[in-house]
Protein backbone atom coordinates (compact mmCIF):
# COMPACT_ATOMS: atom_id res chain seq x y z
CA UNK A 1 0.00 0.00 0.00
CA UNK A 2 2.81 2.40 0.90
CA UNK A 3 6.48 2.54 -0.09
CA UNK A 4 7.54 1.26 3.33
CA UNK A 5 5.88 -1.21 5.71
CA UNK A 6 6.60 1.07 8.67
CA UNK A 7 5.01 4.51 8.72
CA UNK A 8 5.58 7.50 11.00
CA UNK A 9 2.79 9.45 12.65
CA UNK A 10 3.17 13.09 13.65
CA UNK A 11 0.94 13.78 16.65
CA UNK A 12 -1.60 16.24 15.33
CA UNK A 13 -4.40 16.64 17.87
CA UNK A 14 -6.05 20.04 18.09
CA UNK A 15 -8.88 21.27 20.26
CA UNK A 16 -9.65 22.49 23.75
CA UNK A 17 -8.40 20.20 26.50
CA UNK A 18 -10.00 19.33 29.83
CA UNK A 19 -8.95 22.73 31.22
CA UNK A 20 -10.43 24.60 28.27
CA UNK A 21 -6.95 25.42 26.97
CA UNK A 22 -6.27 25.33 23.24
CA UNK A 23 -3.81 22.65 22.12
CA UNK A 24 -2.14 22.19 18.74
CA UNK A 25 0.34 19.33 18.89
CA UNK A 26 1.85 20.06 15.49
CA UNK A 27 2.90 23.48 16.78
CA UNK A 28 3.74 22.19 20.28
CA UNK A 29 6.40 19.81 18.91
CA UNK A 30 7.60 22.48 16.43
CA UNK A 31 6.80 20.10 13.60
CA UNK A 32 5.19 23.03 11.79
CA UNK A 33 8.60 24.75 11.75
CA UNK A 34 10.78 21.64 11.29
CA UNK A 35 8.81 19.79 8.63
CA UNK A 36 11.61 19.63 6.08
CA UNK A 37 14.06 18.25 8.66
CA UNK A 38 11.49 15.87 10.13
CA UNK A 39 10.79 14.31 6.75
CA UNK A 40 14.47 14.16 5.91
CA UNK A 41 15.00 12.25 9.15
CA UNK A 42 12.32 9.74 8.21
CA UNK A 43 14.13 8.93 5.00
CA UNK A 44 17.42 8.34 6.84
CA UNK A 45 15.76 5.42 8.65
CA UNK A 46 13.88 4.10 5.63
CA UNK A 47 10.39 5.34 6.51
CA UNK A 48 8.63 6.53 3.36
CA UNK A 49 5.06 7.14 4.52
CA UNK A 50 3.55 9.22 7.31
CA UNK A 51 0.30 10.29 8.93
CA UNK A 52 0.04 14.06 8.82
CA UNK A 53 -2.70 16.53 9.76
CA UNK A 54 -4.80 18.95 7.83
CA UNK A 55 -5.87 20.93 10.88
CA UNK A 56 -9.53 21.77 10.34
CA UNK A 57 -9.58 24.71 12.82
CA UNK A 58 -6.68 26.39 11.01
CA UNK A 59 -7.96 25.80 7.48
CA UNK A 60 -11.70 26.52 7.71
CA UNK A 61 -12.24 30.28 7.98
CA UNK A 62 -16.01 30.05 7.66
CA UNK A 63 -18.49 30.96 4.90
CA UNK A 64 -16.74 28.68 2.43
CA UNK A 65 -13.32 30.30 2.86
CA UNK A 66 -10.31 28.01 3.30
CA UNK A 67 -6.67 28.77 4.02
CA UNK A 68 -4.30 25.90 3.19
CA UNK A 69 -1.10 27.79 4.01
CA UNK A 70 -0.52 25.44 6.96
CA UNK A 71 -0.86 22.41 4.69
CA UNK A 72 1.44 23.36 1.83
CA UNK A 73 4.72 23.02 3.81
CA UNK A 74 3.86 19.45 4.82
CA UNK A 75 3.03 18.38 1.27
CA UNK A 76 6.13 20.10 -0.10
CA UNK A 77 8.45 18.65 2.57
CA UNK A 78 7.05 15.15 2.15
CA UNK A 79 7.37 15.28 -1.62
CA UNK A 80 10.93 16.56 -1.38
CA UNK A 81 11.83 13.66 0.90
CA UNK A 82 9.89 11.08 -1.12
CA UNK A 83 7.43 10.36 1.71
CA UNK A 84 3.78 9.49 1.03
CA UNK A 85 1.15 11.11 3.24
CA UNK A 86 -1.99 9.86 4.95
CA UNK A 87 -3.95 13.07 5.66
CA UNK A 88 -6.03 13.29 8.86
CA UNK A 89 -8.92 15.72 8.28
CA UNK A 90 -10.39 15.86 11.81
CA UNK A 91 -8.23 14.99 14.81
CA UNK A 92 -10.45 16.10 17.72
CA UNK A 93 -10.48 19.85 16.97
CA UNK A 94 -13.09 21.80 14.97
CA UNK A 95 -13.48 25.49 14.04
CA UNK A 96 -14.81 28.13 16.40
CA UNK A 97 -18.57 28.45 16.21
CA UNK A 98 -19.11 24.86 15.03
CA UNK A 99 -21.41 22.65 17.08
CA UNK A 100 -20.88 18.89 16.48
CA UNK A 101 -24.46 18.25 17.63
CA UNK A 102 -25.98 20.73 15.19
CA UNK A 103 -27.96 19.49 12.16
CA UNK A 104 -25.54 21.25 9.78
CA UNK A 105 -22.37 19.74 11.28
CA UNK A 106 -22.03 16.97 8.69
CA UNK A 107 -22.59 19.41 5.82
CA UNK A 108 -20.00 21.85 7.19
CA UNK A 109 -17.50 19.03 7.55
CA UNK A 110 -18.24 17.71 4.05
CA UNK A 111 -17.69 21.14 2.49
CA UNK A 112 -14.30 21.32 4.19
CA UNK A 113 -13.44 17.75 3.12
CA UNK A 114 -14.24 18.62 -0.48
CA UNK A 115 -11.97 21.66 -0.36
CA UNK A 116 -9.18 19.65 1.30
CA UNK A 117 -9.54 16.83 -1.21
CA UNK A 118 -9.28 19.22 -4.15
CA UNK A 119 -6.27 20.95 -2.64
CA UNK A 120 -4.36 17.73 -1.96
CA UNK A 121 -5.28 16.22 -5.32
CA UNK A 122 -4.01 19.31 -7.09
CA UNK A 123 -0.60 19.00 -5.44
CA UNK A 124 -0.17 15.22 -5.34
CA UNK A 125 0.60 12.71 -8.08
CA UNK A 126 -0.98 9.27 -7.79
CA UNK A 127 -3.20 8.04 -4.99
CA UNK A 128 -4.22 10.46 -2.23
CA UNK A 129 -4.98 8.93 1.16
CA UNK A 130 -7.33 10.44 3.76
CA UNK A 131 -8.70 9.67 7.21
CA UNK A 132 -11.85 11.79 7.51
CA UNK A 133 -12.31 11.46 11.28
CA UNK A 134 -9.69 10.03 13.60
CA UNK A 135 -11.00 7.82 16.42
CA UNK A 136 -14.72 8.64 16.35
CA UNK A 137 -15.33 6.24 19.24
CA UNK A 138 -12.64 7.75 21.46
CA UNK A 139 -13.68 11.28 20.55
CA UNK A 140 -17.33 10.47 21.36
CA UNK A 141 -16.29 9.19 24.78
CA UNK A 142 -13.68 11.87 25.54
CA UNK A 143 -15.78 14.83 24.37
CA UNK A 144 -19.28 13.45 24.96
CA UNK A 145 -18.93 11.44 28.18
CA UNK A 146 -15.75 12.42 30.04
CA UNK A 147 -15.56 16.13 29.22
CA UNK A 148 -11.89 15.86 28.21
CA UNK A 149 -12.24 17.75 24.94
CA UNK A 150 -14.67 20.31 23.56
CA UNK A 151 -17.62 20.33 23.62
CA UNK A 152 -16.91 19.02 27.16
CA UNK A 153 -20.16 17.09 27.54
CA UNK A 154 -21.23 14.27 29.80
CA UNK A 155 -23.90 11.72 29.07
CA UNK A 156 -24.00 12.50 25.34
CA UNK A 157 -21.43 10.00 24.04
CA UNK A 158 -23.82 7.89 21.91
CA UNK A 159 -25.34 11.03 20.40
CA UNK A 160 -21.88 12.40 19.55
CA UNK A 161 -20.75 9.08 18.06
CA UNK A 162 -23.77 9.12 15.76
CA UNK A 163 -23.04 12.73 14.75
CA UNK A 164 -19.39 12.12 13.89
CA UNK A 165 -20.19 8.87 12.06
CA UNK A 166 -22.71 10.77 9.92
CA UNK A 167 -20.06 13.43 9.29
CA UNK A 168 -17.47 10.79 8.39
CA UNK A 169 -19.78 9.29 5.76
CA UNK A 170 -20.53 12.70 4.26
CA UNK A 171 -16.84 13.54 4.41
CA UNK A 172 -15.89 10.38 2.51
CA UNK A 173 -18.39 11.22 -0.23
CA UNK A 174 -17.03 14.76 -0.48
CA UNK A 175 -13.47 13.48 -0.77
CA UNK A 176 -14.54 11.07 -3.51
CA UNK A 177 -16.17 13.95 -5.40
CA UNK A 178 -13.05 16.08 -5.08
CA UNK A 179 -10.51 13.33 -5.65
CA UNK A 180 -11.90 10.20 -7.34
CA UNK A 181 -8.55 8.42 -6.88
CA UNK A 182 -8.69 8.90 -3.10
CA UNK A 183 -8.03 6.03 -0.71
CA UNK A 184 -9.98 6.12 2.58
CA UNK A 185 -8.59 4.82 5.87
CA UNK A 186 -11.16 4.68 8.69
CA UNK A 187 -9.23 4.91 11.94
CA UNK A 188 -10.53 4.04 15.40
CA UNK A 189 -9.20 2.83 18.72
CA UNK A 190 -9.25 -0.92 19.30
CA UNK A 191 -9.95 -1.55 22.98
CA UNK A 192 -10.86 -4.58 25.06
CA UNK A 193 -12.16 -5.04 28.58
CA UNK A 194 -12.34 -8.03 30.92
CA UNK A 195 -14.47 -8.76 33.95
CA UNK A 196 -12.69 -8.26 37.28
CA UNK A 197 -11.70 -11.42 39.10
CA UNK A 198 -14.59 -12.74 41.16
CA UNK A 199 -17.20 -10.80 39.13
CA UNK A 200 -18.55 -13.31 36.61
CA UNK A 201 -21.77 -11.29 36.49
CA UNK A 202 -19.86 -8.65 34.50
CA UNK A 203 -18.73 -11.10 31.82
CA UNK A 204 -21.74 -10.34 29.62
CA UNK A 205 -21.00 -6.62 29.89
CA UNK A 206 -17.43 -7.27 28.75
CA UNK A 207 -18.63 -9.28 25.76
CA UNK A 208 -21.07 -6.51 24.79
CA UNK A 209 -18.29 -3.91 24.91
CA UNK A 210 -15.80 -6.06 23.01
CA UNK A 211 -18.19 -7.28 20.33
CA UNK A 212 -20.48 -4.28 19.88
CA UNK A 213 -19.46 -0.98 21.51
CA UNK A 214 -15.91 -1.03 20.15
CA UNK A 215 -17.18 -1.55 16.61
CA UNK A 216 -20.17 0.84 16.61
CA UNK A 217 -18.52 3.69 14.68
CA UNK A 218 -16.92 1.38 12.10
CA UNK A 219 -20.27 -0.43 11.76
CA UNK A 220 -22.09 2.87 11.16
CA UNK A 221 -19.63 3.95 8.49
CA UNK A 222 -19.82 0.49 6.90
CA UNK A 223 -23.63 0.59 6.79
CA UNK A 224 -24.05 -2.33 9.19
CA UNK A 225 -25.64 -0.15 11.84
CA UNK A 226 -27.92 2.88 11.44
CA UNK A 227 -28.26 2.33 7.68
CA UNK A 228 -30.18 5.60 7.40
CA UNK A 229 -26.80 7.34 7.64
CA UNK A 230 -25.93 6.03 4.18
CA UNK A 231 -22.75 4.16 5.00
CA UNK A 232 -21.34 1.20 3.09
CA UNK A 233 -18.32 -1.07 3.08
CA UNK A 234 -16.81 1.22 0.44
CA UNK A 235 -17.12 4.20 2.79
CA UNK A 236 -15.14 2.30 5.42
CA UNK A 237 -12.21 1.70 3.05
CA UNK A 238 -9.08 0.41 4.75
CA UNK A 239 -9.61 -0.28 8.46
CA UNK A 240 -7.06 1.56 10.59
CA UNK A 241 -6.46 0.21 14.10
CA UNK A 242 -5.07 2.39 16.87
CA UNK A 243 -3.67 0.24 19.67
CA UNK A 244 -1.52 0.99 22.74
CA UNK A 245 -0.54 -1.00 25.81
CA UNK A 246 -3.25 0.97 27.68
CA UNK A 247 -6.08 -0.35 25.50
CA UNK A 248 -7.02 -3.33 27.69
CA UNK A 249 -8.43 -2.95 31.19
CA UNK A 250 -10.90 -4.32 33.73
CA UNK A 251 -14.46 -3.04 33.67
CA UNK A 252 -14.64 -0.14 36.09
CA UNK A 253 -10.88 0.49 35.99
CA UNK A 254 -10.43 2.50 32.80
CA UNK A 255 -7.03 4.15 32.88
CA UNK A 256 -5.45 1.20 34.68
CA UNK A 257 -4.23 -1.10 31.90
CA UNK A 258 -3.92 -4.83 32.39
CA UNK A 259 -0.43 -5.92 33.26
CA UNK A 260 1.66 -7.28 30.42
CA UNK A 261 1.69 -10.72 32.06
CA UNK A 262 -2.06 -10.80 32.82
CA UNK A 263 -3.36 -14.03 31.23
CA UNK A 264 -6.62 -12.25 30.40
CA UNK A 265 -4.81 -9.92 28.00
CA UNK A 266 -5.38 -10.71 24.32
CA UNK A 267 -2.47 -10.44 21.91
CA UNK A 268 -2.35 -7.76 19.24
CA UNK A 269 -2.49 -10.29 16.43
CA UNK A 270 -5.64 -11.83 17.93
CA UNK A 271 -7.32 -8.44 18.14
CA UNK A 272 -6.36 -7.30 14.65
CA UNK A 273 -7.30 -10.64 13.08
CA UNK A 274 -10.72 -10.32 14.71
CA UNK A 275 -11.17 -6.89 13.09
CA UNK A 276 -10.15 -8.28 9.70
CA UNK A 277 -12.54 -11.22 9.93
CA UNK A 278 -15.33 -8.79 10.75
CA UNK A 279 -14.76 -6.36 7.85
CA UNK A 280 -12.35 -7.99 5.39
CA UNK A 281 -10.08 -5.93 3.15
CA UNK A 282 -6.73 -4.39 3.95
CA UNK A 283 -5.88 -3.48 7.53
CA UNK A 284 -3.41 -0.90 8.84
CA UNK A 285 -2.11 -0.48 12.37
CA UNK A 286 -2.42 3.29 12.28
CA UNK A 287 -1.16 4.09 15.78
CA UNK A 288 0.98 2.14 18.19
CA UNK A 289 3.88 2.86 20.48
CA UNK A 290 5.21 2.80 24.01
CA UNK A 291 7.07 5.10 26.39
CA UNK A 292 10.59 5.37 27.77
CA UNK A 293 12.68 2.22 27.90
CA UNK A 294 9.71 0.11 26.77
CA UNK A 295 9.94 1.50 23.24
CA UNK A 296 12.38 -1.09 21.85
CA UNK A 297 10.68 -3.88 23.82
CA UNK A 298 7.35 -3.02 22.23
CA UNK A 299 8.87 -2.62 18.75
CA UNK A 300 10.24 -6.16 18.89
CA UNK A 301 6.96 -7.53 20.20
CA UNK A 302 5.14 -5.56 17.51
CA UNK A 303 7.31 -7.15 14.82
CA UNK A 304 6.43 -10.60 16.22
CA UNK A 305 2.72 -9.81 16.20
CA UNK A 306 2.80 -8.34 12.68
CA UNK A 307 4.60 -11.40 11.34
CA UNK A 308 1.98 -13.65 12.95
CA UNK A 309 -0.76 -11.67 11.23
CA UNK A 310 0.89 -12.00 7.84
CA UNK A 311 1.46 -15.73 8.39
CA UNK A 312 -2.26 -16.10 9.18
CA UNK A 313 -3.15 -14.51 5.85
CA UNK A 314 -4.27 -11.16 7.26
CA UNK A 315 -3.55 -8.43 4.66
CA UNK A 316 -1.71 -6.14 7.06
CA UNK A 317 -0.60 -3.26 4.86
CA UNK A 318 1.64 -1.47 7.35
CA UNK A 319 2.37 -0.32 10.88
CA UNK A 320 2.45 3.35 11.92
CA UNK A 321 4.74 4.26 14.81
CA UNK A 322 2.82 6.96 16.63
CA UNK A 323 3.83 9.47 17.71
CA UNK A 324 7.19 9.45 15.97
CA UNK A 325 8.35 12.34 18.17
CA UNK A 326 8.12 12.80 21.92
CA UNK A 327 5.18 15.05 22.75
CA UNK A 328 3.66 17.20 25.48
CA UNK A 329 0.66 15.73 27.26
CA UNK A 330 -2.70 16.99 26.02
CA UNK A 331 -3.96 18.03 29.44
CA UNK A 332 -0.59 18.91 31.00
CA UNK A 333 1.45 20.52 28.19
CA UNK A 334 4.34 21.25 30.51
CA UNK A 335 4.93 17.48 30.80
CA UNK A 336 6.69 15.80 27.88
CA UNK A 337 6.20 12.09 27.23
CA UNK A 338 9.22 10.18 25.88
CA UNK A 339 7.64 8.35 22.98
CA UNK A 340 8.60 7.64 19.41
CA UNK A 341 11.99 7.28 17.78
CA UNK A 342 13.11 10.80 18.65
CA UNK A 343 12.84 12.59 21.96
CA UNK A 344 12.35 16.34 21.77
CA UNK A 345 14.72 18.44 23.89
CA UNK A 346 13.27 21.91 24.39
CA UNK A 347 15.85 24.60 25.06
CA UNK A 348 14.49 28.07 24.56
CA UNK A 349 13.35 28.21 20.97
CA UNK A 350 15.15 25.00 20.03
CA UNK A 351 13.26 21.72 19.75
CA UNK A 352 16.13 19.33 19.15
CA UNK A 353 15.28 15.86 17.83
CA UNK A 354 17.38 13.36 19.75
CA UNK A 355 17.22 9.76 18.52
CA UNK A 356 16.42 7.04 21.03
CA UNK A 357 19.17 4.61 20.06
CA UNK A 358 17.60 1.38 21.45
CA UNK A 359 14.34 2.06 19.59
CA UNK A 360 16.27 2.86 16.41
CA UNK A 361 18.12 -0.44 16.69
CA UNK A 362 14.85 -2.31 17.23
CA UNK A 363 13.32 -0.67 14.17
CA UNK A 364 16.34 -1.57 12.05
CA UNK A 365 16.03 -5.20 13.14
CA UNK A 366 12.31 -5.16 12.31
CA UNK A 367 12.89 -3.64 8.88
CA UNK A 368 15.51 -6.27 8.07
CA UNK A 369 13.08 -8.92 9.17
CA UNK A 370 10.24 -7.65 6.99
CA UNK A 371 12.57 -7.10 4.06
CA UNK A 372 13.24 -10.84 4.13
CA UNK A 373 9.47 -11.31 3.89
CA UNK A 374 9.35 -8.93 0.93
CA UNK A 375 7.46 -6.35 2.96
CA UNK A 376 9.95 -3.51 3.35
CA UNK A 377 12.39 -1.85 0.98
CA UNK A 378 15.31 -2.04 3.37
CA UNK A 379 18.69 -1.21 1.95
CA UNK A 380 21.85 -2.33 3.69
CA UNK A 381 24.00 0.50 4.88
CA UNK A 382 21.23 2.94 5.72
CA UNK A 383 22.07 4.83 8.90
CA UNK A 384 20.24 3.72 12.01
CA UNK A 385 20.48 7.08 13.77
CA UNK A 386 20.49 10.72 12.94
CA UNK A 387 20.69 13.80 15.13
CA UNK A 388 19.45 17.23 14.19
Amino acid sequence: MFASFFLAGFECATGYNVHGRWIDQVAATAHDRWMAEDYRLLRTIGIRAAREAIRWPLVDRGRGRYDFSSVAPAIDAAQEAGVELLHDLFHFGYPEGVDPFAPDFAARFADYCYAAGRYVAGRTDGVCTFTPINEPSYFAWAAGEAGLFAPHCRGRGPELKLAVARAAIRGVEAVWDACPRARIVSVDALCRVVAPAGCPDLAAQAVDFNEHVVFEAWDMIAGRRNPELGGSRAHLGVVGVNYYWTNQWEIGRAGVPLRDDDPRRATLHQLVEHVWRRYGGDVLITETGHVGDMRPVWLRELADEAERLLAAGVPLAGVCLYPILGMPEWHAPEVWTPMGLWDVEVDGGSYRRVPHAPAMDALREARERFARLGRDGFRAGQPARSVV
